[in-house]
């Protein structure tokens, strides 16, 4: 038989992908590939879990969403009342302040100020006429349009600010009855009333008033009031007055409200932790510093009380589940009771028992499966023993046909050349040549009869006991050195001084001699190289052989380890490898071929919690094996270990 591999040694922790069959216990459900397996009353209850989870999640959202659609409804509505509500106020007090200022520009006192060139005397004798007014702002300016006097009850707003207000009023006016003027963080609601001397027709214009009301936070609060909302009142990107905390107004985000564009429809405001529904209004004509109203209504607080309904929706959804699982718990033993039955039935099947007994009462699916089952079972059973009966056959007669074959080989040569030894002609070196061809076929016949044996042996004829994996490889190369015709072939050996485990070693050397002696085969006559591996791997025995031969021929790869298999090979018997397949099987390991490259074959053989201690003691060391040469110059070219 001939495989291929490189003359490298492949490390031991290499992911093969084999060839021959995957281990049993890899398919099943106790098995490390798959998942435990889950029970059909386990199914049962998390199914009525799930189902009962996901209607009362789907009721909550459902109602939650509902909720927020009316409670989001009635703030927009609210808001919009609200804003309403402002422009009635604003307008009333807007017609109020109008003909406030009208009736106070018409006094005599007025008059009679204004009609002083001295601002100082201006400034002096309109502070009672400011007092007796109670305006936040009270301003007089000539009819040059300078301001001659001027009185708050904050200070910060100067007469210059005054003067730069006042002519942008009278530029900007467009009907308007107010205007807005800012200054140090202070914005007045202004109203502006020309002075007259005489009649407003005929009379000389003495100068202007101007009085104000100051946007604060009494004002935002009366608005506020009115509107039933909080309010902010900003003037470009100033915050000048709202009824908001202060933490909410550090929070930032509403600047983002008054800086954008004033919409009348509601829309989500994020102002610290807490959601609102915002619209906002125009009180000014201004682009380049608009005064603006903004009316809040905190959605947090209308949907408060969800939290409540949320929890009552989540109790009544965990008693369904709870109410729910025990009936499913109790009812689901009518349903799994003969299921189980019917499992019990095919693992015995499994096991060989064909007849375990069964319960096919009912009128059922499950009744008729289990009388299904119990019909296949019969025909199963004598199916295989049909299939033994002929198998039996079969394999009797490819024994015989193998055997006979290799017998008569050997012992035809074993006469030929008894026949050719009486002759008394012959030299010393003809001698030996004839006594090393009969001791040739003896040693394929007793080769032959040890297969056999040990292919017809069962497991309990392991003996294991601990041992040295080194010792064991030792041994097997040496019983290869003694075939003359690997004797060009180098084999290295790399294991580790404290590789040892609990084996049977008569058997587990039986299984090398028989891979090292396949790979020497294998390996080309010049420049052969043969590798052996040896570790331990989480507790467990690893043995690795490759050879740089031509590699494993497709027509025989996917029955590798099946008996009387043989390729490439003039006197193989086919039973070499499958009596390496039991021998690692009875050891309860696996035997793996690794799909390489074409020049490198490598079988591998794990053996699984048979090594007495995970831990190397020291590092791996090379062990490398010159080519084979014969027998007598053994002693100076022999394969050893550290510590040996």
């Amino acid at each position: 038989m001939e495989w291929g591999t490189s003359s490298s040694v492949d490390p031991v922790n290499l992911s093969p992908e084999p060839v021959s069959n995957p281990p049993v216990d890899a398919l099943t459900p106790d098995g490390g590939a798959l998942l435990p397996r889950v029970r059909l009353r386990t199914r049962f209850l998390l199914s009525m879990l799930l189902i009962t989870a996901g209607l009362t999640t789907t009721s909550l959202l459902l109602v939650r969403r509902s909720v927020e659609t009316h409670v989001r409804q009635n703030i927009a509505t609210n808001l919009h009342d609200s804003v309403s509500a402002f422009q009635d106020f604003r307008h009333e007090r807007e017609t109020m302040l109008t003909n406030d200022v009208a009736l106070l520009a018409d006094l005599p006192i007025t008059r009679s100020i204004m009609s002083n060139s001295d601002p100082l005397t201006i400034q002096d004798a309109s502070r009672d006429v400011w007092q007796i007014a109670r305006f936040d702002l009270f301003v007089l300016v000539n009819e040059s349009g300078k301001a001659v006097a001027l009185h708050t009850n904050t200070p910060g707003f100067t007469k210059d600010a005054a003067e730069k207000y006042f002519q942008q009023s009278l530029e900007d006016d467009h009907g308007q009855s107010s205007h807005w003027w800012l200054g140090e963080h202070h914005l007045y609601q202004t109203f502006i009333q020309p002075i007259y001397r005489g009649s407003r027709t005929e009379g000389t214009l003495l100068g202007f008033l101007v009085v104000g009301y100051e946007i604060d936070g009494r004002l935002a609060a009366e608005v506020s009031k009115v509107s039933g909302s909080q309010v902010a009142f900003s003037c470009g990107d100033e915050v000048i007055a709202t009824t908001l905390p202060p933490t909410q107004v550090a929070a930032g985000n509403l600047r983002e409200l008054i800086t954008g564009s004033a919409q009348e429809t509601p829309r989500d405001v994020a102002i610290g932790r807490e959601r609102f529904l915002a619209t906002s209004l125009d009180l000014s004509g201004s682009r380049t510093a608009p005064v603006r109203l903004s009316v809040l209504e905190s959605y947090d607080q209308a949907t408060k009380f969800l939290d409540q309904l949320n929890r009552y929706l989540l109790l009544l959804g965990l008693a369904a589940v709870l109410v729910g699982s025990g009936l499913v718990f109790f009812i689901s033993h009518t349903f799994t009771r003969p299921l189980g039955s019917l499992v019990a039935g095919v693992r015995a099947l499994e096991d060989g028992d064909f007849h375990h007994p069964l319960d096919p009462r009912g009128r059922d699916e499950v009744a008729e499966l289990t009388r299904a089952f119990d019909r296949m079972r019969s025909s199963l059973l004598k199916s295989q023993q049909d299939l033994l009966e002929s198998e039996q056959l079969a394999t009797i007669g490819r024994m015989a046909s193998s055997i006979s074959h290799d017998l008569r080989h050997s012992l035809a040569a074993i006469v030929a050349n008894s026949e050719f030894l009486v002759d008394s002609h012959l030299t010393a070196v003809q001698r030996e040549e004839l006594y090393q061809e009969v001791r040739t076929g003896v040693n394929l016949m007793t080769d032959l009869i040890d297969s056999l044996l040990e292919f017809a042996r069962t497991r309990e004829s392991l003996t294991p006991a601990y041992g040295n994996v080194a010792e064991t490889i030792q041994r097997a190369v040496q019983a290869v050195r003694l075939h003359p015709r690997h004797h060009n072939r180098s084999i290295d050996v790399l294991c580790g001084p404290a590789v040892s485990g609990w084996y049977d070693q008569r058997k587990l050397e039986r299984a090398l001699y028989n891979l090292l002696l396949n790979a020497c085969e294998a390996a080309p006559p010049i420049g052969g190289k043969v590798a052996v591996t040896a570790g331990e791997v989480s507790g467990s025995i690893t043995i690795a052989v490759a050879d740089n031969g031509p590699g494993i021929a497709e027509s025989i790869r996917e029955k590798l380890f099946h008996p009387f298999v043989s390729y490439g090979k003039e006197n193989g018997t086919g039973l070499g490898l499958a009596v390496v397949h039991k021998i690692v099987q009875d050891h309860g390991g696996e035997i793996l071929v690794e799909r390489t490259t074409d020049d490198r074959t490598v079988f591998r053989i794990l053996l699984r919690g048979r090594a007495h201690d995970p831990a190397w003691n020291s590092g791996n060391v090379m062990i490398a094996v010159g080519p084979v040469i014969p027998r007598q110059n053994a002693s100076q070219d022999s394969v050893s270990h550290p510590g040996a």
